[in-house]
């Protein structure tokens, strides 16, 4: 790839310097410092509030945690090989001008297409990347072979588990913070070989399109949240990719807690990352969500609608800028519920 069609830069707006310095600010403030404004029960209310039916299952898996947390799994050894197709299979489908969908029944891949190739936001797992995403390509009338980057959330098997069969295939550059190629680096899992590390505001330019990239730490110490413009009938909009959701040191507090990053600091550092990814979305006038998991961003609806949308309908995944900071408020609200309760 040549420097005109692709390049790697920091934003030149931000306030903070790109790079590690933000999130090492942010956790560095962020414990034990701060306060949640209110009860538990005022947070989880005004949270409830701003998800209404729409963000339901967002708020069923963030404050859902709170309010029921899920009893320890007991241990059953999970049989060898993938899991059945049948269990997990999804068929792609275009959603926008330039914006495909390849994930699984419960697990996302957004493609974006450009003119100088595509660019993936997650790889879901090692056993259905090339089902889903190269096949899918294909079903599509893509080329799997122009994928030039893969942006990975967040270092956890479901959305990092394709990165190395794409590198090794394609010669994909995969993308992650810092924090979490070290993450992925920890586990047992085969990983890609480690490339581009993501910094907060850094823009990933490939030919006529650019998405911007922020370090929003919580779900994970590298969490990546993304900012991609789409165009709908020709007519452009910008989407927004919270790039991790759930309170995972709830359910499984050994892989998280510990005596210098209780359940408070993880509480903390998320609701600082979602307000400041709110202030983002609003400014940059955001009016559509898409996630890595299909429940979280109303995939489940919004696909099969795609399939009967005629000339004129609107497509589903455009919520609006108030759906898009109504979602951000929930997982905030949700954060915060956690804090107030948290030791």
């Amino acid at each position: 790839m040549t420097q005109s069609t692709s390049r790697l830069t920091c934003g030149a707006t931000l306030a903070v310097a790109c790079g590690a310095a933000l999130i090492t600010g942010i956790i560095g403030s962020a414990h034990p410092a701060a306060q949640a404004v209110g009860s538990r029960e005022v947070h989880i209310e005004a949270a409830r509030k701003a998800a209404g039916e729409e963000h339901k299952a967002l708020f069923d898996r963030t404050c859902g945690a709170l309010l029921a947390p899920a009893a320890p799994a007991a241990a059953t050894p999970r049989p060898p090989g993938p899991p059945p197709r049948e269990s997990w299979y999804a068929e792609p489908a275009k959603v926008f001008d330039n914006l495909y969908f390849l994930g699984q029944s419960e697990y996302s891949v957004w493609a974006v297409t450009t003119s100088a190739g595509i660019i993936l936001i997650d790889t879901i797992f090692d056993y259905s990347v090339e089902a889903e995403v190269v096949d899918g390509m294909k079903k599509l009338g893509l080329d799997p072979t122009q994928i030039k980057y893969a942006i990975v959330s967040h270092g956890h098997a479901d959305h990092s588990g394709g990165a190395k069969f794409l590198q090794d295939r394609f010669g994909t550059r995969i993308v992650l913070s810092a924090e979490d190629w070290d993450l992925l680096a920890r586990g047992t899992a085969p990983a890609p070989r480690r490339d581009v590390v993501a910094s907060d505001g850094m823009q990933l330019t490939l030919g006529d399109t650019t998405l911007t990239l922020y370090v929003t730490p919580g779900h994970t110490l590298g969490t990546l949240s993304t900012i991609v413009p789409v165009k709908d009938n020709g007519r452009t909009r910008i989407a927004a990719a919270w790039g991790g959701t759930a309170f995972n040191w709830v359910a499984n507090p050994r892989a998280y807690i510990t005596p210098e990053r209780p359940a408070r600091f993880w509480f903390d550092i998320y609701s600082r990352s979602a307000q400041r990814f709110r202030d983002i979305v609003a400014k940059e006038n955001v009016e559509i969500i898409i996630a890595n998991h299909t429940n979280f961003d109303g995939s489940k609806r919004h696909l099969p609608r795609l399939k009967t949308r005629k000339p004129g309908d609107a497509n589903p995944y455009v919520i609006g800028k108030e759906g898009v900071l109504r979602y951000m408020t929930t997982v905030d609200e949700c954060a915060q519920a956690g804090l107030a309760a948290a030791k």
